[in-house]
Order: C-alpha cells, then sequence, then structure tokens
C-alpha cells in the first residue's frame, strides 16, 4: 500500500476518534463533526468514482468504515431540545417523523454494510456498491436536512 494512502486513512481515523472526544457533550456539536468525516469519507470515494483519482480499495473500504462507525451513533444524537442552535442543519422533520428517519438510517447503514460486504476489488465493483450508499445519503439529506445556505 503506498505510503500516501496509508496517510491518508490513518488521518481519517483519527479525525473519527478526535471528533468523538472534542464533540462533549452536545449532540448538535457531535453530529456535526461526525457527517464532517462523513463528508471527508465521502470525498474520496467520489473522487475514485468521477475518475478524479486513482481506485485503491484500502483507501474505498476505509471510506466505508468511516460511514459504517458514523451510522452507529448517528440516531442517538438526536435528542429533544437539540432542535435548534449551533447552525444545526436537521430539519423539524427528524422530530416530527421520527420513525421516517429511523428507517432512513438503516437503510443507510444496510447500503454501508452491502458495500462492505461486496469489498470491490476495482473500480468496476466499486460503482454498483458505492451506488445505494450514496442515494441513501441523498434521500435522508432530500427529507430530514436543512440545506445550509
Amino acid at each position: 500500500m503506498p505510503l500516501k494512502t496509508i496517510r491518508n486513512l490513518t488521518a481519517i481515523a483519527f479525525l473519527v476518534i478526535a471528533s468523538a472526544a472534542v464533540a462533549g457533550d452536545d449532540p448538535r456539536h457531535e453530529r456535526h463533526e461526525l457527517m464532517e468525516d462523513v463528508g471527508d469519507a465521502a470525498k474520496v470515494i467520489g473522487g475514485m468514482l468521477k475518475g478524479e483519482r486513482a481506485y485503491d480499495a484500502a483507501a474505498f473500504m476505509a471510506a466505508l468504515v468511516v460511514f459504517q462507525d458514523v451510522s452507529k451513533q448517528f440516531g442517538d444524537l438526536f435528542p429533544a431540545g437539540s432542535e435548534t442552535g449551533m447552525g444545526t442543519e436537521a430539519a423539524p422533520a427528524i422530530w416530527e417523523d421520527r420513525a421516517g428517519f429511523d428507517a432512513a438510517l438503516v437503510d443507510w447503514q444496510n447500503a454501508v454494510t452491502a458495500a462492505i460486504e461486496a469489498n470491490p476489488g476495482s473500480l468496476d465493483e466499486a460503482k454498483p456498491a458505492a451506488g445505494p450508499v450514496f442515494k441513501t445519503c441523498k434521500a435522508c439529506h432530500d427529507s430530514y436536512r436543512i440545506e445550509d445556505e
């Protein structure tokens, strides 16, 4: 594995750990930091899918692991009282349709798990594995996120 890839994977892992440590007790901050980690991981995968960077199976899988780790924590970070403040992009629909939001998170978890289990060794294998992951991300954002202006 190239040294640059090892550094990138180490940086992603560090960010996930550091985000959890820095986030403190405020779920709005914690969920923001976790979504930043997901965004960074999505850039890795997206860059490969768009041909902006060479396919690297280890980096692809590491990014999926970030998604998986966040998906396990994310649902618990929307307690009553965290609907507003701190520039949250969480839409009121999260609290108004909690069952729908929870189902969207499960859909994302399932898509991530399936992509990890596919263990794509090439870009051609990665594309169909990543598609459902990004589709579930978009579906959740469309329904449960307020776009930052």
